[in-house]
């Protein structure tokens, strides 16, 4: 297919065999796995998460590419392995993941280009429970796709990402005495790290600027107590990092009352003119729980 990457939908395909490589072991990609894969393009990472897990199912916004993948992998959408949605990501609901029925394959399956219906044992199943997020994800949407899945009622249970390379390092606290916004709102929820550089010349047309492969791993809700605490945590955080160079007790008191959080900062003995960069993760849960408590009791007198 002679497909002309379209700039506005951030067409940029990985033609690095490696970085394809680095993403499935990072993935740690079994023949059990159900992986949701986020604009497949050409069908390059699609393939190796074919050779590796158990099912696929691709979103794809492009029109003609959704055709040329439906061309490309007929045997694997006939027998139910690979799923094409022609679809905006952004709009897709990913919650009717659970009624889709998984496909796990057999070794001998996997070893044979043709293989014998006799020997290639599959097992469906009657829908699934947890799913991996692999993807080469448009720059213009990284930080949509990361906050719809890590909130998500149906999170994945874990994400590897291609992104560009100075959001990776955001994510991931490359600086260790520095946090961002990014960083805490995606570590409250897993556990990110850095996993490899990807030169601009491993994309066919080449960006600008180089990516880099990132993992989200062990994805959940166990840091809060129940909604109400998300919601408050992210105000806390989003209105703490709303003006980087003033202290951060400013910046919240804009939202919260100041008297509560400088009482909160003094019982967890957190320096009242640090800046929101300064502060670690648990810092903000432990202050977000202290600030939940005192409007749940607030509220139930």
């Amino acid at each position: 297919m002679n497909h002309i990457p379209k700039k506005s939908l951030g067409q940029n395909f990985l033609k690095s065999e490696s970085a394809l490589m680095k993403i499935i072991e990072a993935g740690d990609i079994t023949a059990n796995d159900v992986i949701l894969e986020i604009g497949p393009g050409m069908g390059a990472l699609t393939e190796k998460l074919l050779a590796f897990g158990g099912k696929v199912i691709a979103v794809e916004k492009d029109d003609s590419l959704s055709e040329f993948l439906h061309e490309k992998f007929p045997t694997e959408i006939s027998r139910g392995r690979l799923d094409i949605i022609n679809a905006d990501i952004l709009e897709f609901d990913e919650t009717t993941l659970r009624s889709t029925k998984s496909k796990k394959i057999s070794p001998v399956q996997k070893l044979n280009t043709e293989p014998n219906p006799t020997l290639a044992r599959t097992k469906a199943g009657e829908g699934i429970s947890t799913y991996k997020l692999i993807a080469n994800i448009p720059y213009n949407i990284t930080g949509a796709i990361i906050r719809k899945f890590t909130e998500s009622e149906f999170q994945p249970k874990l994400m590897v990402l291609l992104v560009q390379k100075e959001v990776a390092q955001r994510i991931t606290a490359k600086n260790k005495d520095k946090n961002s916004l990014l960083s805490i709102c995606v570590s409250v929820y897993g556990t990110p790290s850095y996993i490899k550089t990807v030169p601009a010349g491993s994309f066919h047309p080449a960006p600008k600027v180089d990516s880099a492969i990132i993992k989200i791993d062990s994805i959940s809700r166990k840091n809060f107590i129940n909604t109400e605490h998300e919601n408050i945590f992210f105000n806390l955080v989003k209105s703490g990092f709303a003006h980087p160079r003033k202290i951060v007790i400013s910046n919240i008191s804009q939202v919260f009352d100041r008297v509560l959080i400088e009482t909160c900062f003094t019982q967890l003995k957190i320096q009242k003119n640090i800046r929101a960069e300064d502060m670690s993760l648990l810092d903000w849960i432990n202050l977000s729980k202290l600030v939940y408590t005192d409007v749940y009791e607030s509220n139930s007198k």
